[in-house]
């Protein structure tokens, strides 16, 4: 039987490189509303690879939301970002930026580069678990997402 585009699980791309921040983003997200499927990038290089669909990401899905940490190893958040919204296939993929710094600047920069919205983590377990639940809430439950590809 046909499977609705509307019943198909929203494509999460976790662009992350704290092993503890992806078990607890995993773990937020498994009690979603909405289904959903996690992908994990480790660092910038790694998310483009997956975006392009190069090498072990061949058969990656075209991602729903991207949830981008901005301080990576190998390839900044802000390169990844920079890339994204200037990629006319990646442009209207929402990116959530998830990360520790409160900075002004990096603020500034990320909605300078189009990020969709900007969210400080928490060091707190249970407020982190709360954030990534609002997420879920809103990007996943109310939100409309393009699904093209």
């Amino acid at each position: 039987m046909f499977m609705s585009q509307e019943l198909a699980p929203i494509e999460i791309l976790l662009v992350e490189d704290s092993a503890g921040d992806v078990r607890l983003t995993r773990e937020a997200l498994s009690d979603a509303r909405v289904r959903n499927n996690l992908h994990v990038a480790s660092d910038g290089h790694e998310a483009m690879d997956f975006l392009g669909r190069i090498g072990a990401f061949s058969t990656a899905p075209r991602p729903d939301l991207i949830l981008l940490d901005l301080n990576l190893p190998r390839m900044s958040g802000r390169e990844v970002l920079e890339q994204v919204k200037r990629s006319e296939q990646w442009r209207t993929i929402p990116v959530v930026i998830l990360t520790t710094s409160a900075a002004e600047e990096d603020i500034d920069r990320s909605y300078r580069l189009h990020a969709n919205c900007y969210i400080t983590k928490p060091v707190d377990l249970d407020q982190f678990l709360r954030v990534v639940k609002t997420i879920d809430n809103f990007w996943l439950a109310v939100v409309k997402l393009p699904r093209t590809g």
